[in-house]
């Protein structure tokens, strides 16, 4: 990837977020979101489960979309890391993140630190709000020492998949169109695929999809406000929406997808990306050709020569 377009933050990137509208939205859930926070904690803890994994200690480390320090809490008790600087976009989440280490305000796609200054970084469902994703991802990369990790767990493609198709097809029978409502988010295959185009070396990405079971989708939309993830793209409608459109919405989530018990799923998708700063004692694969021994030696099989095409 050219350095110019990894690092570009201008008017080239697509704007697809409303970055006043989604700060204001995630200050209002602040005070309150240790009791919204369950889908946070799951992730993090899908986070620390992967860091276990890791015969290493990390000394200088960055929670880059902090919340109110959930993650960092559960990091420092691990033992394996050391000062963790926490960031967040709004004042009020990095004000209450201040009880658990340095925290500071910062942008979500400009990052005030110096270059090769941390060992880890890491991030629990905050990037999926970020425009310029590669352009982050680089600058992220830059931030790492040689061999330093970068573990993040994101809001996959496939989260709210029926809260979407309910909104697309009762919009569409009362206002014979849809409007934007929910952010397209990102593929797993991409997101590993955009790890390498930023420089990370060994990049592993994987998801894990929850199930979360609510009594009606007035409380589902109840908990995405509580946790901060309403809508805040650029192009939504700003009127309000009429509450005959809420209503069908229900009325179709319970005929499409109500459980025996008369509960509504909800659909979750995380996914979690791991890579590493590149450096000289990393694994590197081979050479084509460089191979000593034949596969077929090593699974005691006979080789057969395919028949040449006429």
């Amino acid at each position: 990837m050219d350095k110019r377009d990894a690092l570009a933050l201008g008017p080239d990137i697509p704007r697809l977020f409303d970055y006043e509208q989604h700060c204001k939205n995630r200050a209002r859930a602040a005070p309150l979101f240790n009791e919204f926070d369950f889908l946070k904690s799951e992730s993090a803890l899908r986070l620390l489960d992967r860091l276990e994994l890791m015969h290493r200690d990390f000394s200088l480390c960055l929670d880059f979309g902090c919340h109110d320090g959930l993650l960092t809490r559960l990091l420092k008790q691990t033992g394996k890391v050391g000062t963790v600087i926490q960031s967040d976009p709004t004042f009020e989440f990095a004000h209450m993140a201040k009880a658990d280490g340095p925290a500071i305000v910062t942008e979500a796609e400009r990052m005030p630190f110096a270059p090769a200054m941390f060992d880890a970084i890491f991030s629990c469902l905050s990037m999926h709000w970020v425009d310029d994703l590669p352009g982050l991802l680089a600058q992220m990369q830059a931030l790492l020492k040689p061999d330093g990790l970068f573990l993040v767990s994101f809001l996959g493609g496939s989260t709210l998949t029926e809260l979407r198709n309910v909104f697309a097809e009762a919009e569409t029978e009362i206002s014979r169109g849809i409007s934007p409502r929910a952010a397209m988010m990102a593929d797993v295959r991409d997101l590993g695929d955009l790890l390498g185009r930023a420089g990370f070396a060994l990049p592993v990405s994987d998801s894990d999809r929850l199930t979360i079971t609510y009594p009606s989708l007035f409380r589902l939309m109840a908990d995405l406000r509580g946790m901060g993830e309403q809508n805040a793209l650029r192009q939504r409608i700003r009127k309000p929406t009429p509450r005959q459109l809420f209503l069908r919405a229900a009325e179709i989530y319970n005929e499409r997808y109500a459980l025996p018990d008369g509960s509504i799923p909800a659909s979750f998708e995380i996914i979690t990306l791991t890579g590493w700063a590149q450096h000289d004692s990393q694994q590197k694969p081979l050479r084509p050709g460089s191979a000593r021994r034949r596969l077929a030696d090593s699974l005691d099989a006979t080789e057969h020569d395919l028949p040449s095409k006429c």
